[in-house]
């Protein structure tokens, strides 16, 4: 993957870029021109600033979003036909998405045609969606809200524009404190003053590395992968007349299973791109896609049933493997071997997948099957460079299957982190902290039972999973449980807590929370956290439980926790204006992000803020970081910045 599609997938990854005012270099106009009585048009204008160019409809995958136009309401009118691009449309190929587009230039027109029906009483409302790019980095698809009413043809043009006025309604052009208060005055340039937001940390390209080779280890020694190698390595060994040329072609067999790997983690990346892999942490239809994925894999991995490919798939592959010669037939048998141990390496790759897209790192799925790919091709390459070790190597047998179990267990524990984090994000209740601790008790235990009888490595096995299970079991009383905290729900979920070294939140509402303070007179600690944000629950476990950071939080501060991706909605929306542009906060947790947005100019989690009773920066944004004493350091700067004001 070059560079520039490494830059591209960066500017759309929301949650990774701390520091980033959200800005819209067009400026959009909407119009609805008549032609005659019954008929109508809704012109959209664009105008970009300097080396900014807005794309075109029906783009080919792979590329750039669409523009496209979406009706919310519509009564007494009926549309015709589909958006159009006006002139001026340039068709050239994109050096950002590689691949030929169609994009405006300085200026570009979309057109929809309406039928009007009843001139009096129609309605009209909707919204146009188009995205922006320049030679360097991309804007997120951007919504034109448009609403047309009887008898208002004409209508004064909408402008949205980065900075400009313009809007629906009379909201058009109102700051944040205009519309919820002096609370909501953004403070960028003070936080800007102590040196700006904290950038939070992501997860490493090297941790996803290592997460994929121990996946490609695990599914190496599982019975559908062990067992091929030394046939494989002798068919390379014996295919050629000298040892040297063996040795090469076996070279390219592992090279070419990195290859068939690398691409299937880049082919997730493209397809789904970056920021629609940070939206699947918290949307209920992925989430609740990977859990049954997981469910399903792990019960096939405790052999109800087994996944396999249609074997004409496989008899096809290898006779083409066969028939030809030279580098296609070694790339052939790589993916022979690639669909063979499917039913082996489906549930592992899957896992990795799930896992690592939910994370939302841009390149995270290309990376992590370098990693499964290259520990899976080692032994091949390594066999056949030194051949008499396969004499040594353990001979295939019940211990595959040993492991292939226990696999499946870890997965169907893991299945229910991603139910866990639908549940959370939209209120249901049903996996509270108890119930999924006592999921994974239960699965611990019956892991154990499972490897209690056997060879002394089995029985070690047994008695750390029945060790795992007994850690958990002061959960269910409240217990931190740090090991599993990263995974397991919140605390506030918890029924029945008799542990107090734990923080709770006093709010979770922001104006409230700020109320309170004030009546107080303490200062406020803002947690912006969410759902299936891991890293928060890991500093949530691993320094909020720390005693002194405990008790400055519950005593000297008023901690007030935003969820940024509650899903449970508000009364009825409410129309902002965000940098010139008119956007509908839906839920809570649009609410909250909308607050990080223009208050603070940050849109990553965990992000701490601490603030005066006006809702002033005491100083610097602080984010994921385990260490204690900076934690400490971070919380006391604010009180003495407090306690001087």
């Amino acid at each position: 993957m070059k560079r520039s599609i490494t830059l591209l997938l960066l500017s759309l990854c929301v949650g990774i870029i701390a520091e980033a005012q959200i800005q819209i270099p067009v400026k959009f106009k909407t119009e609805m021109r008549t032609s005659s009585a019954t008929k109508a048009e809704l012109v959209f204008t664009g105008v970009t600033d300097k080396g900014w160019h807005i794309y075109s409809t029906n783009l080919p995958s792979g590329g750039p979003s669409s523009a496209i136009i979406t009706i919310d309401t519509i009564k007494g009118a009926e549309i015709v036909g589909v958006l159009t691009p006006g002139k001026g449309e340039v068709e050239e190929y994109d050096n950002v998405f590689e691949m030929k587009l169609r994009y405006f230039e300085k200026k570009g027109t979309f057109t929809q045609v309406v039928k009007i029906n009843d001139t009096k009483g129609y309605v009209i409302k909707g919204r146009l969606t188009f995205s922006a790019c320049n030679n360097e980095n991309c804007l997120p698809p951007t919504d034109v809200p448009f609403e047309y009413y009887g008898s208002d043809l004409a209508v004064s043009p909408v402008n949205v524009s980065a900075g400009g006025t313009g809007g629906v309604d009379g909201v058009s052009g109102q700051s944040p404190q205009e519309r919820f208060g002096e609370l909501w005055t953004p403070v960028i340039e003070e936080l800007n003053s102590f040196g700006g937001n904290q950038p939070t940390k992501e997860l490493s390209w090297i941790y996803i590395l290592a997460m994929g080779f121990l996946g490609g280890l695990l599914a190496m020694f599982t019975p559908c992968v062990w067992p091929i190698i030394p046939m494989t390595v002798s068919f390379f060994l014996k295919r050629s007349k000298d040892r040297k040329k063996g040795i090469r072609d076996a070279w390219i067999y592992g090279a070419s299973i990195i290859v068939i790997y690398v691409t299937l983690g880049l082919i997730i990346t493209i397809a789904f791109g970056a920021s629609a892999l940070n939206a699947m942490s918290t949307n209920a239809v992925f989430n609740l896609f990977f859990f049954l994925l997981l469910v399903i894999f792990g019960v096939s991995f405790l052999g109800l049933f087994e996944l396999t490919l249609p074997a004409s798939w496989v008899n096809s592959i290898d006779d083409k493997a066969e028939k030809s010669k030279g580098l296609i037939s070694i790339f052939l048998m790589a993916f022979t071997l690639a669909l063979v141990s499917f039913s082996c390496t489906g549930p592992i790759i899957g896992f990795l997948l799930v896992e690592v897209s939910t994370l939302g790192n841009i390149l995270g799925p290309a990376i992590g099957m370098f990693g499964f790919a290259l520990a899976l091709a080692l032994p091949f390459t390594l066999f056949a460079l030194f051949p008499t070790w396969l004499n040594s190597a353990p001979k295939s047998g019940g211990w595959m299957t040993t492991l292939k179990v226990t696999l499946g267990f870890i997965e169907l524990a893991f299945a229910f982190k991603f139910l866990s984090v639908v549940d959370l994000a939209y209120g249901w209740g049903v996996l509270d902290r108890e119930v999924f601790l006592m999921i994974w008790i239960l699965l611990s235990v019956l892991l154990g039972i499972y490897l209690v009888r056997g060879e002394w490595f089995r029985k070690v096995m047994s008695v750390a999973a029945f060790a795992f299970a007994a850690y958990m079991v002061p959960g269910l009383w409240g217990a931190p449980c740090k090991a599993v905290s990263a995974f397991a729900p919140p605390m506030y979920t918890q029924t029945w807590n008799i542990y107090n070294n734990d923080v709770h939140a006093k709010f979770n509402d922001y104006d409230k929370g700020m109320e309170y303070a004030a009546s107080v007179k303490k200062p406020v600690l803002l947690d912006f956290t969410g759902y299936g944000c891991v890293n928060c629950r890991k500093m949530e476990a691993a320094v909020w439980t720390d005693p002194k950071v405990r008790e400055i939080i519950n005593n000297r501060y008023v901690l007030i926790t935003l969820f940024v991706d509650n899903k449970s909605p508000l009364a009825e929306p409410i129309e902002v204006a965000e940098n010139g542009n008119i956007r509908k906060l839906r839920t809570f947790g649009d609410k909250w992000s909308y607050l990080q947005r223009v208050k603070f100019g940050a849109n990553a989690q965990p992000f701490y803020i601490l603030v005066d009773n006006d809702g002033f920066p005491l100083t610097k944004s602080h984010s994921y970081d385990e260490d204690v004493k900076k934690y400490v350091n971070f919380l006391m700067a604010g009180l003495e910045k407090y306690e001087k004001i």
